[in-house]
């Protein structure tokens, strides 16, 4: 299954932040990309140095090179492999700000900011210390919160004071759906067949 923007639609998750999902994971997919790249480049390097090396007899100043590429080599390795597991902790840290409600239009400022080299995941690809870090967010961005407000269905004021009797039609237009059922129950000859 592909991960593309209308599967996310279809899960139902708005435009916003299938746009802000999309984003990031354009950046970590291009990271992976670039980084196989590499690897392969410096790959072939390993080999071609070996061709060379196995064609040379007694060649010290080959093999000090050699040694020298091969350790580049091992400490680029060392360092995508760095650079891959802070992705995955910041993308960790992205859905923690997201699950304390931070607003959308703030992570990407929140995460510029972030000092990342101190957090690290678990077994379980969790941040360790979820917890602290969860008071922290509150403790440093809690400002930035979003809180979402439901509202009943509007009542007309003063109500209608004509003995309680609705029209079907009125009946059929209250949005909330228990003040419809109740209103219906209040009403049955209107929906009788008959």
């Amino acid at each position: 299954m592909a991960f593309t923007r209308s599967f996310l639609k279809a899960l139902g998750i708005d435009e916003e932040k299938i746009e802000a999902i999309m984003s990031e994971h354009v950046t970590v997919t291009d990271a992976i990309k670039k980084q196989r790249d590499d690897y392969k480049a410096e790959a072939d390097k390993a080999a071609d140095l070996q061709r060379q090396l196995d064609g040379i007899k007694g060649g010290e100043d080959f093999k000090a090179k050699y040694e020298k590429e091969h350790a580049d080599f091992e400490d680029f390795k060392k360092k995508t492999a760095q650079d891959a597991e802070a992705a995955k902790v910041r993308a960790a840290y992205r859905k923690l700000l997201v699950e304390e409600k931070i607003g959308e239009k703030r992570l990407d400022t929140i995460l510029k900011v972030t000092d990342f080299t101190k957090m690290k995941l678990d077994k379980d690809g969790k941040l360790e210390n979820e917890t602290e870090l969860r008071k922290a967010i509150g403790d440093e961005w809690g400002e930035f919160r979003t809180t979402v407000s439901e509202r009943g269905a509007k009542v007309e004021t003063p109500p209608k004071s004509d003995g309680g009797k609705m029209t079907k039609e009125e009946i059929l237009k209250i949005t909330d759906t228990a003040a419809r059922q109740k209103a219906i129950a209040e009403n049955l000859d209107l929906f009788q067949k008959g």
